[in-house]
């Protein structure tokens, strides 16, 4: 069923939303996915505050246009693309999609954009392979607490010891 002008519209201007709000908008192809493959998909981005959308390519251009995002140069996507927006960081999203593509072959990561320039699914892979956010807070923390907390462990070796020479020497007193 053929959409109408004012849908088209419509679709245009929530794409255009989406761009500008987006941190990064991952593009992949779809063909051949089974509905309860997409689903659990769907459902795994949901978790992670992203969208998934399908949209014609033509209203993808149309609506990277009308965002801020409009001098941003889009590659030719072959097949059917659907559009990955995420909103909390740029990681998550790839990293999703590179986890499901490696269990159903038949997602393909075509590429993205991010801070306003066009990355490829090569880029996109590595940025999958970064850590999440959570343990990159983790190694900072752990990297600032080492120096102090051995710094604690010296000290109170010294203190130990000192205290090993005051029990010996009351003990040679007695």
């Amino acid at each position: 069923m053929a959409i109408t002008k004012e849908q088209k519209k419509e679709a245009v201007k929530s794409l255009a939303d989406q761009f500008s709000k987006s941190k990064i908008a991952v593009f992949a192809g779809f063909q051949g996915l089974k509905v309860p493959e997409l689903e659990e998909l769907r459902k795994k981005l949901r978790e992670e505050k992203a969208d998934y959308q399908v949209t014609k390519k033509t209203l993808i251009k149309i609506g990277l246009a009308k965002s801020n995002l409009k001098d941003t140069e889009l590659p030719e996507l072959e097949g059917s693309v659907a559009t990955v927006f995420g909103y909390n960081d740029e990681a998550t999203p790839a990293k999703i999609l590179s986890d499901f593509s490696k269990s159903n072959k038949k997602l393909i990561v075509l590429g993205g954009l991010m801070n306003e320039q066009f990355i490829d699914a090569s880029q996109i892979k590595i940025l999958a392979d970064l850590p999440t956010r959570e343990q990159l807070l983790a190694q900072t923390v752990g990297t600032i607490q080492a120096p102090v907390s051995g710094f604690v462990r010296a000290l109170s070796g010294n203190i130990r010891n000192l205290v090993g020479v005051l029990n010996n020497i009351g003990e040679s007193k007695k």
